[in-house]
């Protein structure tokens, strides 16, 4: 059963215990993480939290450090935090949030590229409440008129996925942590696995590299199969694979995105909108724009 975000990143004492955990650092973090020095009373501890994964842990390689662990451990974001996040260099690079992410994580042995997007997402959340606060104003775009709304998203209204929350017998999990189905017009049987942190800056790359060379014809949708279907009825190879993709049925490919996105472990952030200007009403995600990090 997915959990309420109230849950993970502290609530009111009659809600169920919060997953975010405020705890003091233990000696050795404190002593990894000396903001202050001397004798001059600057000394503090940057304090840390610990945060829920989306995959709970599943779904990692044996030997990486959060196989296992339904929580990470993360430090307040800092001075040096935002710096991160206005390099130009970084941003330019595209990397400015995998490079926050890996100056908040505790345990420095896990990397932003290794991370489910899941996870990737749930961090980056956490990071932005305990800097910030739950509150995040940003300007949408209404999808029935196109009027700009000023729009207030509370971040603790969120809850995660899991592929063991949902109640299907259309799909099956492998003992190497893919997933396989079967597509219900050409009854190829497709096999997947969950994208990474790694996988999402490659298909950036890809897509920002084909915008410049005006050969977009590729859409992000079709890159993001490409990335995750791992075999179609045991054909692993990535050019019939990839002509397979060009030339499926709508409905199918229509089937593997609604398949993915519910086996995807992930922070659903979609909170109802009402337009000012039309009254139209609708779900919709959060937008990670500049303001996310960057409040008002």
């Amino acid at each position: 059963m997915s959990r309420n975000n109230d849950d993970r990143l502290g609530a009111a004492p009659d809600v169920a215990p919060p997953p975010i955990q405020v705890e003091e650092p233990a000696p050795e973090t404190a002593n990894a993480n000396p903001p202050g020095q001397g004798s001059n009373g600057l000394n503090f501890v940057i304090p840390t939290e610990f945060v829920d994964l989306p995959s709970r842990g599943s779904f990692y390689d044996e030997g990486h450090p959060l196989r296992g662990s339904e929580t990470v451990e993360i430090k307040h974001m800092t001075a040096r935090e935002e710096e991160i996040l206005t390099s130009r260099t970084l941003l330019k690079k595209g990397v400015a949030l995998d490079r926050l992410i890996d100056s908040v994580l505790v345990d420095k042995r896990i990397n932003s590229s290794t991370l489910l997007v899941g996870d990737k997402n749930a961090i980056l959340v956490a990071s932005r409440v305990l800097a910030y606060g739950r509150e995040y104003e940003t300007t949408v775009t209404c999808p029935s008129c196109l009027a700009k709304n000023q729009f207030s998203f509370d971040l603790m209204d969120s809850k995660t996925t899991h592929p063991d929350d949902v109640e299907s017998a259309l799909f099956d999990k492998t003992e190497n942590g893919t997933f396989t189905f079967v597509l219900p017009k050409t009854q190829v049987k497709a096999e997947v696995r969950l994208l990474t942190g790694a996988d999402e800056s490659f298909l950036s790359r890809t897509l920002e590299k084909r915008k410049k060379m005006k050969n977009g014809t590729d859409s992000l949708l079709s890159e993001q199969m490409r990335a995750f279907i791992v075999s179609l009825n045991g054909v692993t190879d990535k050019k019939l694979v990839s002509d397979f993709i060009n030339h499926m049925p709508a409905a199918d490919a229509r089937y593997i995105r609604k398949i993915y996105a519910d086996i995807a472990p992930n922070l659903d952030l979609t909170q109802h909108f009402a337009c000012l200007e039309c009254d139209h009403e609708t779900e919709m995600e959060v937008p990670f724009t500049a303001d996310f990090f960057w409040p008002k």
